[in-house]
């Protein structure tokens, strides 16, 4: 069930509406991990176990698009066999921007992410982490158990 909050960007997002695209723009111009003090989409964020303490942190990643093409093969063979189209990746572009973000910050630990927005070039999503060593996150019940491994 999508909340009120949800259901309005969803409408945003599939009728391109201008502020949306105003937003990306922006985005466009900002590196690929960028900070922000707290979430685009706060009811999706909080399904994901966002809060608003210290030790937790939410990353706008940019994803690049493209990338599933081969090189075809100088030697001739009949085009079935040239392995260059029908190349699937084995990981969606979320996992893709997970994964990046948990490289660049290997202190903090994924609690989960969403997708923002998607134009041409680049997908954008907003990637929730928690910082296992902060004190704030270790006396939360909730967190520490989804945080600090037993």
């Amino acid at each position: 069930m999508l909340t009120p909050q949800d259901q309005t960007w969803l409408k945003h997002w599939q009728q391109n509406s201008p502020e949306i695209r105003k937003t990306a723009i922006e985005w466009r111009k900002q590196p690929a991990f960028n900070r922000i003090d707290k979430p685009s989409r706060i009811q999706r964020a909080r399904r994901l176990g966002y809060k608003a303490k210290q030790g937790i942190v939410v990353i706008r990643t940019r994803v690049g698009t493209g990338g599933m093409r081969r090189q075809r093969p100088v030697a001739g063979r009949r085009p079935k066999h040239l392995g260059v189209t029908r190349i699937k990746a084995d990981v969606n572009m979320q996992q893709v921007a997970e994964k990046r973000t948990q490289e660049k910050y290997k202190n903090l630990k994924l609690l989960g992410s969403y997708f923002l927005y998607k134009d041409g070039f680049h997908y954008w999503f907003e990637v929730i982490l928690a910082d296992k060593a902060h004190p704030r996150i270790s006396k939360d019940k909730e967190l520490r158990k989804r945080v600090i491994p037993a």
